[in-house]
């Protein structure tokens, strides 16, 4: 009688054998040649989307105003609601927006005539950097920011003179106007 093998030795074949075809068909696939996948370019309306050809601009740096003088000086503008600090060579090292009061000024040249490093405004906010260049309607007009860093809260009707900045700005422009500084206030 024929003696049977154990079903151990029956498992052990069969999964050698299995390895055996495994690693001949990968040596086979590895010499055989290599399918390429079609190369489609993408539709205008995909590369759209997933690939822009151009990259957005930044937004254009406001320009100075031309009837804003010359040489060191701070130059509002009005209309823009816009401060510039140029420097003795006529070139702007900083502008930012700011929030104007309910009144403003004349259009003209003035000059910082007192700094004040903080109080409460006339609209109830502690406020600091406060530079006075002039007066509109008996209203003390000047440059002031929250020391909170917020924006001013509406005027209800009140005559108020601070032309708002945000707390970076104010300290920026602390720093460079001093008593006698140019500012000049454009439409």
């Amino acid at each position: 009688m024929a003696a049977r093998l154990p079903s151990w030795a029956w498992v052990t074949g069969l999964t050698a054998g299995a390895t055996a075809a495994v690693i001949v068909l990968a040596v086979q696939a590895d010499h055989a040649p290599h399918p390429t996948a079609a190369t489609a370019k993408p539709s205008a309306s995909a590369s759209a989307s997933t690939h822009p050809t151009a990259k957005p601009k930044a937004p254009a740096e406001p320009v100075l105003p031309d009837e804003s003088g010359s040489g060191r000086r701070i130059v509002y503008s009005l209309g823009e609601k816009r401060v510039w600090l140029v420097d003795a060579t006529g070139k702007p090292s900083r502008t930012f927006t700011v929030w104007p009061g309910t009144v403003n000024p004349r259009p003209g040249r003035y000059s910082i005539t007192l700094r004040t490093q903080s109080l409460k405004g006339s609209d109830g906010v502690e406020i600091e950097h406060i530079m006075y260049f002039t007066k509109a309607e008996g209203v003390n007009i000047a440059f002031s920011n929250a020391l909170d860093g917020a924006s001013p809260p509406p005027a209800n009707g009140m005559k108020l003179g601070g032309i708002r900045l945000h707390k970076e700005d104010g300290a920026a422009l602390w720093s460079f106007g001093d008593q006698g500084t140019r500012v000049t206030v454009v439409s």
